[in-house]
Order: structure tokens, then sequence, then C-alpha cells
């Protein structure tokens, strides 16, 4: 495992290109391009204020940089370094914007959700969309980017209207049964729209393409309800995160549900491998019998080196008691992925914040938990194998696959604290994200990662 050099980096924005050619970065106004395996740079582009967001087309052609202050959007050419773009909403303002499936068109929502704008790079037109909803995930768009789903609120009612993506015409419009709406996900094979209600309230609802209500799904009433929710890869299976701290899975026949994955402080399954996040014991050299005093703002556990130890069942977990008179309540399943083979589904119960779950799908059973000494800040799944990549804040990456899982030290002056992470497309490397650098981690090959595994973690 080798690690490149630390580059700079302003408000975690680091995305990898579609195509995995080439990997992008912000450094407050400046977007820097660099080449993926030589990390020489290629393009460097000089916006107008701070960038806030940033996307690559589809086809990997074109980049968005979005400066929500200033309510603008430039748009910036790989093939075509000279030729740029600038949309300027204006006194409406900016909150969001994003690219269409296609990567010709730009669609910007404006302040206070009053309208979405659909702005052509191919002919320079503009089209309207009104009435969208602000919540937590208003627009999806299908995997073969012939549809677009709009969550909207007309009326004091919500509903949802279906475009056609080539040229955003309305081909459904149906009301929803939901009190808020809180988010709608298409599944992968484009065939079922997910929408789920507020968290006051359990519910969610499963849509066809031409709008018919193929089923609702209600755990229970009078209590907080759904908090996360993900399609597998197979769109056989759709997992419902609730702020009871349990995971239903619903079929794709029935649309009922076939398990629920509880997420208790104390690990009693008997078949489960439970890991531990331990301190390495410091090697003493002679002449230098005490270790050197971390930096001051470094957190003990940043600096030192770790590994893991395999503990026996049971094994207690540790808990975070939530602060009940505030809004957002750490309880609940506030992450959770399938991987790409649809083998296992990950997992974090935020009252529970140093743990990782990682189920077996096909078994339906825990499979795995990982503990780790700090709150877990994000978890990844390589997009080529069942491999997950997580991370706490501290100068450490963490991975982990069928064959074991081992904790990683970031190498370099002083501290890199690890708030965010992201894999390539061929699963050969990873970008570490902190507050003002980034890295890329270079992985082995599957043999040579095996090999690492039970090298470095002594267990398998």
């Amino acid at each position: 495992m080798n690690f490149s050099e630390v580059f700079k980096l302003s408000s975690l924005l680091c995305k990898f290109s579609p195509d995995g050619k080439y990997l992008a970065s912000c450094v407050q106004y400046r977007l820097v391009v660099r080449d993926v395996n030589t990390l020489q740079v290629l393009q460097l582009y000089t916006c107008l204020d701070q960038i806030q967001h940033v996307e690559w087309s589809a086809d990997s052609l074109f980049i968005l940089c979005a400066m929500y202050k200033r309510g603008v959007v430039q748009v910036w050419s790989l093939e075509q370094p000279e030729w740029h773009c600038k949309i300027d909403e204006g006194s409406a303002g900016l909150v969001a914007s994003c690219w269409s499936p296609d990567g010709r068109h730009i669609l910007n929502t404006t302040e206070f959700h009053l309208r979405i704008t659909v702005w052509s790079l191919c002919t320079k037109s503009v089209s309207y969309i009104k009435y969208p909803k602000a919540c937590q995930q208003g627009i999806t768009f299908t995997r073969d980017g012939r549809y677009m789903a709009l969550a909207e609120r007309r009326d004091c009612r919500d509903c949802v209207s279906i475009f056609v993506c080539s040229n955003w015409q309305l081909l459904r419009h149906f009301d929803t049964d939901t009190q808020d709406l809180a988010g709608i996900e298409w599944a992968p094979n484009g065939c079922v729209l997910a929408v789920w209600d507020t968290c006051l309230e359990y519910k969610i609802l499963l849509y066809s393409l031409d709008g018919r209500l193929l089923s609702a799904y209600c755990a229970y009433e009078w209590s907080l309800g759904i908090k996360s929710v993900a399609w597998s890869p197979s769109s056989q299976f759709l997992a419902v995160g609730s702020y009871d701290g349990k995971v239903r899975i619903l079929n794709h026949v029935t649309w009922k549900m076939i398990t629920e994955f509880g997420h208790p402080a104390t690990i009693n399954n008997p078949k489960a491998v439970v890991y531990k996040e331990a301190e390495k014991s410091p090697r003493l050299e002679l002449g230098r019998l005490s270790l050197p005093r971390p930096r001051a703002g470094v957190s003990p556990t940043a600096s030192m080196e770790s590994k893991y130890e395999v503990a026996s069942v049971p094994v207690s977990l540790q808990t975070l008691k939530p602060v009940t008179d505030r809004a957002n309540p750490r309880i609940g399943i506030g992450m959770l992925a399938f991987s790409p083979d649809n083998y296992f589904l990950a997992t974090k119960n935020d009252s529970v914040p140093n743990a990782v779950w990682v189920w077996d799908v096909q078994k339906l059973r825990l499979f795995v938990v990982l503990e780790q000494l700090s709150p877990v800040r994000s978890f990844q799944w390589d997009p080529q194998q069942p491999r997950l990549a997580v991370c706490t804040g501290g100068s450490k990456v963490y991975l982990w696959s069928p064959a074991g899982c081992v904790s990683v030290q970031v190498p370099g002056e002083g501290d890199f604290p690890v708030l965010s992470l992201c894999w390539h497309l061929s699963g050969d490397s990873l970008a570490l994200l902190s507050k003002d650098h980034f890295c890329l981690c270079f992985l082995e090959t599957e043999e040579g990662v095996g090999t690492a595994f039970t090298q470095l973690d002594g267990h398998t």
C-alpha cells in the first residue's frame, strides 16, 4: 500500500471523473484537474469566487463549479480549455446545482425552492420547472438517464412529476400519500420509485414508472420513523434504516419485510466476528524510553498506531446517550450501503457511533462488527469488490474484506485527519480527504491485498 504526496484542498471538494482518468480538486476559488496516474496538473481554472460545489458531467468532458453565495455557476471544458460558460441566476439566487445525465444540461435550484432552471449548453435554451420541494433528496435520475423524478409541493400537498430527460417533457404527475415528503430514489433498474415521508411518520411508498402505487409500508406508528434508505444494486432489496435502531429489508416481489437487523449495544451472536481496534504497543529503542508528545490540538488516538483484535462474544459496544431535548438526535441508522456485488450491507447506528455492522445479505445474518476507537465519520464500498473503507477523523484509514481487516497509518509529517474518502472507479486507489489537504492511497493487486491483510492484521 503506497501513498501520494499531500495536496492542498478546500471544503472537502475532491472528485474522480466518471471515466476514471482525472481527479478534480478545489483550493478556494481555483479548480485543479490532475491526471489520475501521474497526478500531474493538466488544467488550472480560476473561478469568480470560492467554490462551494463541484461536479463532473457523465462523459467526463465538462466540470461544473457552483458559487452559491454569488448565485453563479461556471462550467469548464477539458477538451477545449479556452471555452467556458457562466450561468448567473441573478436575484433569484442559487441553493443547488447539478448535471443532467446527458452532460449537456444544468439544473439550478433557486433560493426558497421557487423553481428549477434547466440550462442547455448546446442550444443555450432555458426551461423552468415550478414548485420543487425543499427536502432531503428531491431530485433523482434513472440509471439509464432517460427519466427524472422531482418531488414537488403544490397547494400544501406533496406530489411527484416524472420528466423525459431528452426534451424535459412531463411524462407523469401524481400525488403522494405523504404528510411531508422527505426523499425519493429510483431503483437501479429504473422500474420503481421509492418515496418516504418525514421522520415524524414512518411511511415508505413504492410507485411504478406510470405513477401507480405498488405498495406502502409502515413498520410502526407514533414514533420517529425513517432516517436512511438504500437500494441494493440488483434492485431486489430495499433497506430502510429507522430511528428505532433497526434496518428493515423489503423484497421486490411483494414489497413486504423479509427480515430486520437490530443493532444492540451487546453482540451475543457466536457466528459474528467482532474486530476491535486497539492501540499498538510502541517499540522501545535503546536510548529512547519515552514517546514524543503529540502536537497541540491532535487527539492521542489520531497520532498513535493501532491494530485490530478479534474479541470473544459477548462484546459490549460503546454507546452514546442521545440528547432528547434537541433536534436531530443521534439515534437510529444514519448510514447504510450495499456492496457492489449485492453480498453485504454495511450499516451504522448513530447511538453506537464507533461501530460499523456488516451483514450477509444472502444468509440475512450479522457477519462482522468493526469497533473503532473513535466515532465513524464515513465508510464506502470498493466499486469492484466487497471491500469496505472506513475513516474516523484520525490519521488512519481502515479496510475490511471477507479476508480480514487492517488499520493503516497515513504517512507524512504532522497530523492528517481523514474526514472523508472516495474510491477510484477501478478500486485500485482511494482519495483521503482532510480539512485542508488530500492524498491518494494506492492499493496493491488482489493477491497482494490478501497478503497485506494477513501480515498487517494477524487475523483473517
